[in-house]
C-alpha cells in the first residue's frame, strides 16, 4: 500500500469570512460543493480562458487549503491578491505542512481527502512536512507512474501554464470545471468552447514502443505534426494531441513517432 511525499507541492491558506465567496468568483470549480468531506479540483484562468494555476482545494476548520505546484505558490498569492479588494480574506503560504499521496489502500496519520480528479488516483494527506517525508513508503516517481497510468495530466510537464485552455488539459473530464456555476475569470471563453465543442487539442494517454521521449518532443506522422509528448513512465505516457491531425494520420494508416519511439494513442484510457 504505497504512499509518496510530493515535495513539488506547496500549500496556501485561504481564510476569513469571505473566503468561499472570494474563491467562488475566481476559480473554475464550484466552491459550494467543497466541504470537509469533499475536496475539489480547479484552476485560476486568464481573462482569455487559459490556465494560469491549477490546484486541489481542501476545506478544514480554519478555511481552505490550496494544494498547488510549489514553484507557483508565491505567484498564485500575488495573483489572488489582485482580486482581493475589500474582501475579508487572508492569503498566506503554509510552510509547516506537506502533501502525501496515498494509493492502493494506503492510509496515514494526516488530514486525508479523496483526490477528486480520478478515483484511481487514491487519496492525499496533509500533515507536518517532516512527518509527510518520513511516512512515505514509495518514491515520488512511483506516484508519477501511477498518475500517468490513470491518464491524469500534470501542469508544467504535460501542458504549459498560460498557454492552454481547460479543455486542452482535460479539466472538463477530471472534474476541474463546473459549467453550471456562476461567473469566474475566463468563464465566457470556457463556456463558449464547451457549447461549440471547439477543443482541437487533448491530452491523451499513449503507449510507447521504444525509449521514452523527453517532455516536449514532437510527435509526427510522416510530414504532419501531431502533437508533443508530456510525461512518461514504464512504457506509458501522456501527450498533447491535435485530434483532427491524429484522426487524419490514423485514417491514412501512418505510424506516429516521437524520437526513436512509436506512439500508440490510447483514447479509451482517458479519464
Amino acid at each position: 500500500m504505497p504512499s509518496a511525499f510530493l515535495d513539488d507541492r506547496g500549500l496556501l491558506r485561504i481564510a476569513g469570512e469571505d473566503a468561499r465567496s472570494f474563491l467562488q468568483g475566481l476559480v473554475t470549480c464550484d466552491m459550494d460543493k467543497i466541504s470537509p468531506q469533499a475536496a475539489g479540483f480547479g484552476a485560476l484562468l486568464t481573462p482569455q480562458g487559459k490556465i494560469l494555476f491549477d490546484f486541489l482545494i481542501l476545506e478544514d476548520a480554519e478555511g481552505f487549503l490550496l494544494d498547488v505546484d510549489a514553484d507557483l505558490a508565491t505567484a498564485l498569492i500575488k495573483r489572488l491578491s489582485m482580486y482581493k479588494l475589500r474582501a475579508r480574506v487572508s492569503l498566506a503560504p503554509d510552510l509547516q505542512h506537506g502533501v502525501l499521496a496515498l494509493w492502493d489502500g494506503a492510509v496515514s496519520d494526516g488530514l486525508e481527502f479523496d483526490d477528486p480528479r480520478h478515483p484511481g488516483l487514491g487519496r492525499r494527506a496533509v500533515m507536518p512536512r517532516e512527518l509527510a517525508e518520513t511516512s512515505a513508503s514509495a518514491a515520488k516517481a512511483d506516484y508519477e507512474a501511477h498518475r500517468i497510468i490513470c491518464g491524469v495530466p500534470r501542469g508544467g510537464v504535460d501542458f504549459a501554464y498560460g498557454e492552454v485552455f481547460p479543455h486542452d488539459a482535460d479539466m472538463d473530464l477530471i472534474h476541474g470545471v463546473d459549467f453550471k456555476k456562476g461567473c469566474y475569470v475566463g468563464q465566457e471563453v470556457v463556456s463558449r468552447m464547451a457549447h461549440r465543442g471547439a477543443a482541437r487539442k487533448r491530452i491523451v494517454p499513449v503507449r510507447l514502443r521504444g525509449p521514452a521521449p523527453p517532455p516536449g518532443s514532437e510527435i509526427r506522422a510522416g510530414d504532419l505534426s501531431i502533437g508533443v509528448m508530456g510525461s512518461s513512465a514504464r512504457e506509458r505516457g501522456l501527450a498533447m494531441i491535435r485530434t483532427d491531425r491524429a484522426e487524419e494520420a490514423i485514417a491514412a494508416g501512418q505510424e506516429m513517432v516521437a524520437g526513436a519511439s512509436i506512439i500508440e494513442l490510447l483514447p479509451a484510457n482517458m479519464p
